[in-house]
């Protein structure tokens, strides 16, 4: 009997989300479309060519140079050659450019006399992209002709010396796991995963309001399923997981496919981790949904912690720079664990021993918030602000008294209306 009731809730859980067209949008629509536009903005990975001015006041083959081999590289392009930093400085203003590299005029009598020369580079800070590929771009400049000028120095030596004497070590930069080494590989599985998690709380959470805006004009009458609050949790949790089974295989497995990002995960690792995390964002957004009085106060409660929980979640910040209120605070949703082990599991291809700690997280918060709606349930089962059997049974019971009154009512007015028909005819 409860498995049919179970079900009877899960049916029409999954008709009142078929038929509101609000509910669709953030089902549906949202997890289909702001993926993609999340992926499409980061696709090009990292900034490249970032323009940039150069004051050359040594005007040297060494300053020529250098500021040739910045331009050369894909992080630098040099717009404009200044004549002095007024008026690279008014450039930078106008956001014509976004850095200036500028080169003092004792740059070769400073290397003639063997010391350490400087180069300056000022950045616009706004966009810490620019400054990054900046900061790299030189680098990589200085570093290469440190060398050579190391090995014109060295007299006496074959190139094959000069070599090791200029570099003992040699040096290769690899990026494990990102190999473009760019924005799009790190953010966009977080921000998968809060895609599932909000969309589902602000789906569940405009039901809960809409339930409640019914019962207040006295509109809302379940039927006798609804009168065991384990039923009504486990029909309303088993529908919600089969419409984000859907939507999470599309977010997680068809997203990075189609922008051709990292994707090292195993299918029954993926699965195992996924499932307690739906598991734990619905029984999650059903608690939370208690809060909700109408349709509309959704969008005010959890709109605006989307960014927020990006960087509680550790992935944009390292939590060992957190306070530790926060670092507690986080571990409230389900996303900061979901995040952790998904970026892990995707991008790394760890397995479930390698993210046990988040996967043991997420079932404990799962249990968790299972209890904390069993227990709103109840209490509100017992009272009169939520329909049990007794208020089903008092709405049934209103219905059968109208039903009554408005045939006799009817057949009070057959009744009258045949009586004036053979009155007529009498006439």
């Amino acid at each position: 009997m409860w498995i049919k009731n179970l079900l009877d809730v899960c049916g029409k859980e999954l008709r009142k989300t078929v038929s509101d067209v609000g509910v669709l949008v953030f089902f549906i629509v949202v997890p289909l479309l702001y993926p993609l536009l999340y992926a499409y903005l980061y696709g090009r990975e990292v900034v490249r060519e970032v323009p940039v001015v150069a004051v050359d006041d040594c005007r040297s083959t060494t300053s020529r140079e250098f500021l040739r081999k910045s331009d050369a590289t894909p992080d630098l392009k040099i717009i404009s050659y200044c004549s002095d930093m007024e008026e690279a400085r008014n450039l930078l203003h106008r956001h014509k450019a976004y850095g200036v590299i500028y080169i003092p005029p004792e740059l070769d009598r400073t290397l003639e006399e063997g010391r350490q020369a400087t180069i300056n580079l000022y950045c616009d800070m706004s966009g810490l992209l620019y400054y990054k590929a900046m900061l790299s771009g030189c680098t990589m400049v200085s570093l290469e002709m440190n060398r050579d000028i190391q090995m014109v120095r060295l007299s006496g030596m074959s190139d094959r010396e000069k070599e090791v004497m200029t570099m003992p070590i040699g040096n290769e930069y690899v990026t494990m796991f990102n190999p473009t080494n760019g924005f799009q590989g790190f953010l966009i599985p977080a921000v998968l995963i809060l895609v599932l998690q909000q969309t589902l709380v602000l789906g569940v959470a405009m039901m809960a309001g809409t339930e409640h805006e019914r019962r207040r004009r006295g509109e809302l009458v379940l039927g006798e399923e609804y009168s065991n609050p384990i039923t009504v949790l486990g029909g309303k949790g088993l529908a919600y997981l089969l419409v984000y089974g859907f939507t999470a295989t599309y977010v997680l497995c068809v997203v990075p496919w189609l922008f051709h990002m990292p994707q090292l995960w195993k299918l029954p690792t993926l699965v195992a981790f996924i499932v307690p995390f739906l598991l734990a964002s619905i029984f999650f957004a059903i608690s939370i949904s208690f809060f909700v009085r109408d349709r509309e106060s959704c969008f005010l409660l959890f709109v605006f912690v989307s960014v927020p929980l990006i960087f509680m979640s550790g992935i944009s910040w390292p939590t060992s720079n957190m306070p530790a209120f926060w670092k507690v605070f986080a571990q409230i949703f389900p996303s900061t664990q979901g995040v952790n082990g998904f970026a892990r599991i995707n991008t790394s291809g760890a397995l479930l021993q390698d993210v046990r700690y988040e996967l043991i997280a997420l079932w404990i918060q799962a249990a968790a918030y299972f209890m904390t709606s069993l227990f709103i349930y109840e209490r509100l089962y017992r009272s009169d602000k939520m329909p049990g059997v007794e208020f089903v049974l008092a709405m049934r019971a209103r219905a059968r008294r109208n039903v009554r009154v408005a045939v006799r009512d009817i057949r009070n007015d057959i009744e009258e209306a045949a009586e004036r028909i053979l009155e007529h005819r009498k006439k």
